[in-house]
């Protein structure tokens, strides 16, 4: 059901993008640290919806639909903003294109392999690529106008989170080629049709 608890926390990150949206465009040290925030709350969100759905049993279709989109969203989203208000200078606008192009990728493998009703297996790899990216976006938000306004400028924040965004571009692309390399197989018939089946997990 839509009012289950790990669904309300699923579309409460969709809920959070147009607000980190607005706050990135405010473009005040205030704000920008309100920003990440918001997206670093929304981003625990992304943890507790899978735990609270397992351990209550409440596992749906709607939300292993919801949940990746919800994910997609909110780092398209907020990689478009750091971009387009020129918080991603000079090379770190490299991983960001790779994070977005993976994600593409991922979900159009995803939409293939449930169609044969494929399962891929979420890796401990993919795990911690999540995790360095939703930490190199939250870092980015708060950028180093924060860290002044908190009395911080010693801590470079904005180089952390562009250190932290590349590796997980790199983790991305590693992840990105196992899935990629797993639909291929799947898509040339070198699995059997009736091998695993499942429902795709809700973020590889």
């Amino acid at each position: 059901m839509m009012t289950d608890l790990p669904n309300l926390l699923t579309l409460s990150r969709i809920a959070a993008i147009p607000l980190i949206v607005a706050l990135v465009a405010v473009r005040h040290p205030a704000a920008d640290l309100a920003a990440c925030v918001v997206f670093s709350i929304a981003a625990i969100t992304d943890y507790f919806d899978g735990r609270i759905a397992r351990g209550r049993r409440q596992t749906s279709d709607i939300g292993r639909m919801l949940d990746p989109i919800a994910d997609k969203l909110l780092v398209g989203a907020t990689l478009m903003m750091l971009a387009g208000m020129g918080r991603l200078p000079g090379f770190s606008l490299y991983p960001a294109v790779v994070i977005l192009l993976r994600e593409i990728l991922v979900s159009g493998l995803r939409e293939y392999l449930a169609g044969i009703r494929i399962g891929l297996p979420v890796t401990k790899l993919a795990k911690w690529k999540t995790g360095f990216q939703m930490g190199a976006l939250g870092t980015l938000l708060a950028g180093d106008s924060s860290a002044v306004m908190l009395h911080l400028a010693f801590i470079p924040v904005s180089l952390i989170g562009e250190a932290m965004l590349c590796v997980a571009a790199v983790l991305t692309l590693t992840t990105g080629w196992d899935y990629l390399t797993a639909g291929l197989r799947h898509a040339s018939g070198a699995a059997p049709h009736g091998g695993r089946t499942g429902p795709v997990p809700p973020h590889p």
